[in-house]
């Protein structure tokens, strides 16, 4: 009995390290898009991508408070949380002078807006070829 439980524990271990090595490389595959906030705008005013996997990481340049980041596919009412690609917020609101990420977000071709509501910026465009 103790030999069958001890297989099953060392089964169950290489199980849980393969589920999150997959996961890490799944996480690894996306590409870093950095956008970086200054008082009142991004200094990105237009992102062209292919089709893909992103993490976006935002940069806030000494902005003097807590800034973020909202995705929003163009011809929707970005002042809608509910029209919000939610993956792309940042995991935590940016402090001054700090970075923070999103998760991994999936875009398709299409056009979409992106701002900061914290900051506020204006809504800028990425495009997705």
């Amino acid at each position: 009995m103790k030999r069958i439980i001890s297989i099953l524990t060392i089964v169950l271990a290489f199980t849980l390290t393969s589920s999150a090595q997959d996961k890490m490389k799944m996480e690894t595959k996306a590409t870093i898009v950095s956008l970086e906030q200054t008082k009142g705008e991004f200094a990105q005013k237009t992102i062209t991508l292919k089709e893909g996997d992103y993490i976006f990481e935002i940069s806030n340049n000494n902005v003097g408070h807590q800034v973020g980041f909202v995705l929003v596919p163009k011809g929707k009412d970005a002042s809608q949380p509910e029209n919000h690609i939610k993956e792309a917020y940042v995991t935590k609101a940016v402090d001054n002078n700090n970075k923070e990420t999103s998760k991994v977000t999936t875009l398709v071709k299409g056009e979409y807006i992106y701002f900061c509501p914290l900051n506020p910026t204006p809504q800028y465009t990425l495009v997705v070829e």
